[in-house]
């Protein structure tokens, strides 16, 4: 397979919906004290898609190094590559990737983690972890493809088409969903754009959230990090719901090319049947139409609507907009360094993860 790498400056790094791909995102990651590297890539029609063309693909790549020790790190690829290629190609293509890269990576990096964007090729097929790692690993000369301990970044999600008018979206959601927006702006629910002045409020509204779910808190600095970047293409908003003066929910809402994402959010344990998260994504919506998205990503749902899953909630809640599933590949490890791989694998399968125990 033909694949070449070459490195670049991040802040050259193409347009695209996936957020986590984008300049902006690597500004983001550069404060809060990560670094970010990015390569151009170049391969053959031919080696990934099932024609005869002579002709070349382009696209690029965002690798962020996140320490694992004092003196190793991983190469952590969120949502990326984008380039896709067909299934039987997809561990061939990712080997060659990886070889590429792990001459332009620190020594000090022991593997390459893909958060893959990919759709689940096998999510008919209830495949076991193992089959899976034989399924991706065919083709292959190493065989070092290795299905990660969990994912990074949500691999199941719900994208709400937003090209219809905003009476035929809200047509298509469920009905109870329609009335319990309506419900929130009869309460006198108003959803706002705030700046950086309301982060502190946005922080208390994550705080109790994490509590009430049982989640990982993040550090206020990893939200102030969003506040910062500039870049054309992609940019944050930060949406709170007030009941008269009360904020009762807050998310932060991006734009990256073509599609918004419902990135992060929070919301009181006070008066909750005011609907006012109803009422905030109602105004995420309309805001991603007026910036001519075209799609609007839910960013992170359980896999299936069961009970046992701790996401459950959130799919009941997020399914009631009408959006259409999609199940990506998740992340997806090559060892540059097995030992010590070996080493961070033991760990990360005792590590408290984000739903705490």
């Amino acid at each position: 397979m033909y694949l070449n790498v070459q490195e670049k400056d991040p802040a050259f790094l193409y347009e695209t919906p996936l957020l986590h791909q984008s300049f902006f995102w690597s500004q983001v990651k550069q404060t809060q004290g990560y670094e970010t590297k990015a390569f151009d890539m170049k391969a053959r029609v031919k080696d990934l898609k099932q024609e005869t063309s002579s002709a070349f693909l382009l696209d690029d790549l965002l690798v962020q190094l996140v320490p694992v020790s004092r003196d190793q790190t991983i190469g952590y690829v969120p949502y990326g590559p984008v380039l896709s290629p067909l299934e039987d190609r997809m561990g061939v293509f990712l080997e060659e990737l990886s070889m590429n890269l792990r001459d332009r990576l620190p020594d000090h990096c022991i593997l390459l983690r893909y958060d893959l964007p990919w759709k689940n090729v096998w999510e008919e097929d209830d495949l076991s972890l193992e089959l899976q790692n034989l399924r991706l690993n065919w083709g292959t000369s190493t065989k070092a493809l290795r299905r990660s301990v969990s994912n990074q970044l949500p691999s199941d999600t719900m994208l709400i088409d937003l090209t219809p008018t905003e009476d035929e979206i809200l047509e298509r959601m469920h009905p109870k969903t329609r009335y319990n927006i309506r419900l929130a702006l009869r309460k006198g629910i108003q959803v706002r754009k705030v700046g950086h002045d309301h982060l502190l409020t946005f922080y208390e509204l994550y705080k109790e959230t994490c509590e009430r779910n049982h989640i990982q808190l993040h550090d206020l600095s990893f939200f102030e990090a969003l506040f910062g970047p500039e870049d054309e293409s992609a940019s944050v908003t930060l949406l709170m719901a007030f009941l008269d003066k009360t904020p009762l929910s807050a998310m932060f809402l991006s734009r990256s090319a073509h599609r918004a994402t419902y990135l992060y959010g929070a919301s009181s344990s006070a008066l909750r049947n005011s609907m006012s998260t109803y009422a905030l994504q109602w105004s995420a919506i309309q805001l991603a139409k007026s910036w001519n998205c075209s799609e609007y990503d839910l960013f992170g749902v359980s896999p299936t609507q069961s009970k046992d899953h701790p996401m459950s909630g959130l799919h009941s809640f997020k399914k009631g907009f009408g959006g259409n599933m999609l199940h990506r590949m998740g992340c997806w490890d090559f060892a540059f360094k097995q030992e010590e791989a070996n080493l961070l694998f033991a760990y990360e399968m005792v590590e408290e993860g984000y739903h705490l125990r």
